[in-house]
């Protein structure tokens, strides 16, 4: 998603899914703690149900301000229900990323691969 986007505008923007069915309305924007940048939505579902909450990094804000996600309207129904208003714990937040099956591990933090680093003390040539 744009990054240099203000959060607080998209507050009211209406979400689709990836087949272009409307999701909701985006309810909350929350931000990442150690960024500051938007990683997560609140959509409001429907007038008496509830908000769920969708991944920005892989959503689109298209040209004529719509939200578009690209999961299907069934999966995003299905995410975990945190409510809204509250911070999200890091649990919480890894509960959404595997709901959504996103890698939650940037490469730069991957282990680095297993290395021979030379002989051990006591082995090898006599």
């Amino acid at each position: 998603m744009q990054t240099d986007i203000d959060p607080r505008n998209l507050i009211g923007r209406k979400a689709f899914d990836r087949n272009g069915a409307k999701i909701g309305t985006i309810d909350e924007v929350y931000l990442d703690d150690a960024t500051g940048a938007p990683e997560w939505a609140a959509i409001r579902t429907g007038l008496f149900s509830r908000d769920t909450f969708v991944p920005l990094e892989p959503s689109e804000l298209t040209s004529d301000g719509t939200l578009r996600i690209p999961f299907e309207r069934s999966l995003i129904k299905d995410a975990p229900d945190f409510g809204v208003g509250r911070h999200l714990s890091p649990e919480q937040e890894l509960q959404l990323y595997h709901h959504y099956g996103l890698d939650i591990t940037p490469p730069e933090t991957a282990p680095p691969p297993d290395q021979d680093f030379g002989k051990i003390a006591g082995k090898g040539d006599s």
